[in-house]
């Protein structure tokens, strides 16, 4: 299963909608919005890659208390080993109502001949 489509049915399996494009219509109160960052090789001496390491950002957007879904993410993105390299609190956004939260994660890979 691909780095994105891991993190995708982990979010799904939480109860979150993973939105990847504008609203035709009401948006829900909670989402997630998952971009990708990075997509790197680890070297060694050699300088062959022998990994790769994958990075994206979660967007959290809530209406209502933004801290137990934060925490639920979390636990769940680390009993997958997953690996969380940034928290954040982005900020309310007045206009939509949204509490947004970062969650920045990565994944690393062994390089198959």
């Amino acid at each position: 299963m691909s780095f994105l489509s891991e993190i995708n049915r982990i979010i799904t399996g939480l109860g979150l909608p993973v939105e990847t494009g504008v609203f035709s219509g009401k948006a829900p109160d909670e989402y997630v919005v998952i971009t990708p960052l990075s997509d790197t090789f680890g070297f060694h001496a050699d300088n062959r890659p022998q990994f790769e390491t994958q990075e994206a950002r979660l967007s959290l957007f809530s209406k209502g208390n933004y801290l137990r879904r934060k925490n639920e993410i979390v636990r769940a993105l680390m009993a997958a080993d997953f690996t969380i390299t940034a928290r954040l609190y982005v900020g309310y956004e007045a206009d939509t109502g949204y509490h947004h939260y970062a969650i920045d994660v990565a994944q690393n890979y062994d390089l198959e001949d």
